[in-house]
């Protein structure tokens, strides 16, 4: 390969900013490349409509798609749980490197946990997966909440609680680690609590199927267990027929015995915004060891969960 600049194509916002920050420090030590950072606008970013009303499938990672199917950027990295679960032909996943932390967090003020938040504590957050689980939990322990639907990045999620006008905000574990606001959880959400959205924490990064050279250099930055968990935690979702913006939660996971890996358990939910019904089951399986297996373990639980009613509470999304 020539020493000329790849181009990573990536989302304006400050959290997509550092992920494709630290993917391109790592694609240059791989190729020995340089890699410059090309913004890309989403509709995602310029709507001011709620994702649930929008579909949230693909509206932050169409127009970075495009870009790469026209040639304006060699390589693009998304958000794994923003993309479609469909993958387009033209289009290689040429990487998923391993996980951050997969877990949802609370940012409250007076740094209270969940469950010491006051009754009738107003909980903010766009994702109707985050309002099932959080009020299905607070109705079977007498927790008093209430979730309050909002939009907007980290900074302007946090202002909503230091600014007094919610109690809580609930944002993902990883983004602010990659952002370096760790500092600003205050509880973490145990994912016996509240299941995150398929493919959580992890990254994907997306080439041209037809650029042989740059999917092995890519490559380089896989990790098999990450892209084996994920493709089951999709599967489930692509099985389900429910977007990203659906509230189905998904997490895979290894068991070990000592330090060998045993078996992947996967568990989904699924349920109505109100937390009134939920539907949670987990299923167990060898490690997935080719892409077909980690899907039909997300399709095996799928069809277990469409037989106990999933698919009823993910049609109330839809109206």
């Amino acid at each position: 390969m020539s020493e000329k600049a790849l181009r990573l194509g990536t989302r304006r916002s400050k959290l997509a900013m550092a992920q494709s920050g630290q993917v391109a420090d790592a694609v240059s030590q791989v190729t020995g490349r340089p890699v410059e950072l090309v913004e890309i606008t989403t509709y995602g970013d310029v709507s001011r409509e709620h994702l649930a009303q929008i579909g949230g499938t693909g509206v932050f990672v169409t127009a970075l798609r495009d870009a790469l199917l026209r040639g304006e950027v060699d390589f693009a990295v998304h958000s794994l749980k923003d993309l479609p679960t469909a993958q387009p032909e033209e289009l290689a996943l040429a990487a998923i490197p391993v996980r951050e932390d997969p877990r949802d967090v609370i940012v409250a003020r007076d740094a209270l946990k969940f469950t010491d938040l006051p009754r009738g504590a107003r909980i903010g957050t766009g994702s109707p997966r985050r309002m099932a689980q959080l009020n299905a939990y607070a109705r079977a322990h007498g927790l008093d909440i209430e979730t309050v639907p909002i939009r907007g990045n980290v900074d302007t999620r946090i202002r909503y609680v230091h600014d007094g006008e919610l109690d809580a905000v609930v944002l993902a574990a990883a983004g602010l680690n990659r952002i370096g606001r760790a500092d600003e959880v205050t509880d973490f959400l145990s994912v016996d609590t509240v299941l995150p959205a398929p493919g959580q924490g992890a990254l994907a990064i997306e080439c041209a199927a037809d650029n042989a050279a740059l999917i092995a250099a890519l490559g380089e930055l896989d990790d098999p267990f990450t892209r084996a968990a994920v493709t089951a935690e999709r599967s489930l979702l692509a099985a389900l027929e429910a977007g990203c913006s659906a509230p189905v939660g998904a997490l895979a996971d290894l068991l070990a015995d000592g330090q060998i890996v045993k078996e992947m358990r996967l568990r989904g939910v699924v349920g109505t915004t109100d937390g009134t019904r939920t539907v949670q089951l987990s299923t167990t399986g060898p490690v997935p060891e080719t892409h077909d297996q980690a899907v039909a373990l997300g399709r095996e639980l799928a069809a277990q969960m469409l037989t106990q009613g999933a698919a009823g509470l993910m049609g109330e999304q839809a109206q």
